[in-house]
């Protein structure tokens, strides 16, 4: 199913703006995710979308028909919440089985659907037990399970694995990209976390306070950010940003505490950086701690603490008003306190006006 949002908007009676000129067109059997902080309208958006808010002014169209007005139920639409909802005097047989019941389906029909879904979740073993003697990660399944048996074209999922530890959020990102392959419906996904965003989806929609602020792949986002917001929230850790102005051809921080020669950056991209204020930006993994053989800044800090990962160790720095972040393997030594040096070719290098914090490209 493909889904289009033109202009949409909402407007809550007590005047709050939870969603501003909203327009988006998902692809048929698309992944699509939203993310954003708390309170920026994803989770709106979707019940939007789901008919379980009203959308105060746009239009809402499901392969090209219009359905602002048609209730949830006739949208085929299936819905994955945080919470898992299940029945804890049912078994997980019973737990699935329960909407197509209510619907009035064949008995054959409902065990058919239940086992096909079972087999695709990996169920098959556990539909004679009750919810209480389950994994959160299959209880997340059997809620999963409940939605696919009912054949939906459209799955809506609102944070479905916000009730997970780590470990197991990490092994349901994998399990929900392969359910979604296999079912084959349009799924849009809302979450706050930017790592499952990057991890799952075919394209990411960034918002912040309402309103989109990009649409891309997530090789686009992290690549080519379209603005500040976008920048410090894709990543992790987040972009370092640095801001000051162009001088002849130094950058100079606002605090004086950098001074950059930049003379080799390209001419016409110099001359879009000249009198306007600027934000650097560069991300911790793309420092060199050894000079590298291309056009390259050079950039001091003072380490304040070091956070040992496994695979990787995030160097935390001052430098002036500056704070930030540098990645280093682990086994390279180095002191809190210490004063270092490192690289960043000029390739790595990203640009955004201070006043509308777009991206100079």
């Amino acid at each position: 199913m493909a889904l289009e949002l033109k202009h949409v908007t909402k407007i809550y009676d007590n005047g709050f703006q939870a969603v501003t000129d909203f327009n988006l067109k998902i692809k048929d059997k698309e992944f699509l995710i939203l993310v954003g902080p708390s309170g920026c309208g994803k989770s709106t958006t979707l019940r939007m979308i789901a008919g379980l808010e009203q959308i105060t002014d746009g239009e809402f169209t499901i392969n090209g028909k219009r359905v602002n007005e048609l209730p949830p139920k006739d949208r085929g639409i299936a819905m994955v919440f945080q919470s898992y909802a299940l029945y804890p005097h049912l078994t997980v047989y019973e737990n699935m089985a329960f909407g197509l019941e209510l619907a009035g389906f064949d008995e054959d029909v409902i065990r058919q659907r239940v086992d096909e879904a079972a087999k695709v979740l990996g169920l098959t073993d556990y539909l004679k037990r009750k919810p209480r003697n389950l994994s959160g990660g299959q209880r997340q399944r059997v809620a999963l399970g409940r939605a696919i048996i009912r054949h939906a074209d459209i799955f809506l999922m609102d944070e479905p694995l916000s009730n997970l530890d780590a470990k197991q959020r990490v092994s349901m990102r994998s399990e929900l990209v392969r359910i979604h392959r296999n079912v084959g419906a349009t799924t849009i996904y809302v979450t706050h976390d930017q790592i499952e965003a990057m991890t799952m989806a075919d394209r990411i929609v960034v918002m912040n306070l309402g309103k989109i602020q990009q649409v891309g792949t997530p090789k686009e986002l992290y690549f080519h950010p379209a603005n500040l917001f976008v920048a410090g929230f894709i990543g992790d850790p987040p972009m370092n940003f640095i801001s000051g102005y162009l001088d002849g051809d130094k950058f100079i921080s606002n605090d004086k505490a950098y001074k950059i020669d930049v003379s080799k950056l390209d001419k016409e991209l110099l001359g879009k950086l000249r009198d306007r204020s600027l934000v650097l930006a560069y991300r911790p993994e793309h420092i060199w701690w050894k000079k590298p053989e291309e056009d390259i800044i050079q950039l001091k800090a003072d380490v304040e603490v070091t956070e040992m990962l496994g695979d990787i160790q995030n160097v935390y720095f001052v430098n002036g008003a500056q704070k930030g972040v540098l990645k280093a393997v682990p086994d390279m030594e180095i002191a809190i306190d210490s004063k270092v040096t490192y690289f960043v070719k000029l390739s790595d290098l990203h640009f955004f006006d201070a006043s509308t914090e777009a991206v100079i490209e």
